[in-house]
């Protein structure tokens, strides 16, 4: 809980108390290897802070999984749409590995940002983060060859996503695994 408490005061300033009542309403889940934090279909009535380990979203298409995000350590995740609107979420959250979150109910989260406005101001800077990641999937989709994709991947991240499959990985960057081991192949 530390590393939350430490992430969220270099994040934005806040007052003692708002922190102190934060914690106390911070639940800590452990989850093993493929367990799912929410599936499609369910509400996502949680916000999770990852501590440690790492998470994908993914959609089921045609009787395919497509993976459209990963979240890692110090990162905020959530069905964010089911979230927000409190109808059941069209994704599905996977543990990629054995991994422990900090999480805080929908209900409660917005009983404190009533009591502490500062936080509201936590909400909004975690909300940008996750649209600035959004916006970048976006435009790496639509304007970057599948290469420069995984280039930035691996630049940004390459030691986190050692651990992943390589299946995600090539649905995440929208091609095949056969194209994704070319596409390795060519930078080793």
């Amino acid at each position: 809980m530390q590393s939350l408490v430490e992430f969220i005061r270099n994040f934005t300033p806040l007052s003692d108390a708002a922190v102190d009542e934060l914690v106390l309403h911070l639940k800590k889940n452990t989850y093993k290897k493929n367990d799912f934090l929410v599936r499609e279909g369910q509400i996502s009535r949680q916000l999770h802070f990852v501590e440690k380990g790492s998470f994908r979203g993914f959609y089921l298409i045609d009787h395919k999984e497509v993976t459209h995000w990963f979240g890692f350590e110090n990162d905020f995740i959530s069905s964010f749409k089911s979230f927000v609107t409190q109808v059941p979420c069209t994704e599905s959250i996977q543990a990629l590995e054995e991994s422990i979150t900090y999480s805080i109910g929908k209900e409660t989260l917005d009983k404190l940002y009533q009591k502490y406005p500062e936080l509201e101001r936590l909400g909004r800077m975690a909300c940008e983060q996750y649209y600035l990641k959004l916006e970048d999937r976006y435009v790496n989709s639509q304007f970057k060859t599948s290469s420069e994709r995984y280039k930035e991947l691996m630049d940004r991240r390459g030691e986190t996503f050692s651990q992943i499959s390589l299946g995600y990985i090539a649905s995440f960057l929208g091609i095949s695994q056969e194209t994704l081991s070319r596409i390795r192949a060519k930078r080793i």
